[in-house]
């Protein structure tokens, strides 16, 4: 069975190498992007199993990201992840779970919870297709 497909957004580029690194080691299929401009074009027009974004990023945020991707494709699989949890009062985390992302953690996210929930997910979006 082939691996699953992955997009990970990410404005941080130390941190979108090494979830690459890590996924593209484990045998996925990584495609990156660090800004918000063309990732939901991408992310809508054809979808990858498993999609990866920072809650906060460069040109339009994650939030926003899970939002067009749920609305575009209710199966698909997101993690949210971010640096920065809180923006005032609002816990970014909580609602991207609200909008449809199926896991949430803050970074620094450890490398084995990080390919268990790839896998987890990915699984879930080949029995639903």
């Amino acid at each position: 069975m082939a691996r699953a497909s992955v997009l990970v957004v990410d404005g941080d580029i130390e941190a979108l190498e090494l979830v690459r690194t890590v996924l593209s080691s484990a045998g996925y299929t990584v495609e990156v992007a660090m800004n918000g401009r063309k990732a939901p074009e991408r992310a809508v027009a054809s979808p990858t199993d498993v999609l990866i974004t920072e809650t906060l990023i460069e040109d339009r945020d994650g939030i926003e990201l899970i939002s067009a991707v749920k609305r575009a494709h209710l199966d698909s699989r997101i993690i949210a992840i971010t640096a920065r949890r809180f923006f005032g009062a609002l816990d970014l985390l909580d609602l991207a779970g609200k909008l449809g992302a199926d896991a949430v953690f803050e970074k620094l996210l450890k490398t084995d919870t990080l390919l268990a929930n790839v896998a987890r997910l990915a699984e879930l979006k080949a029995r639903l297709d």
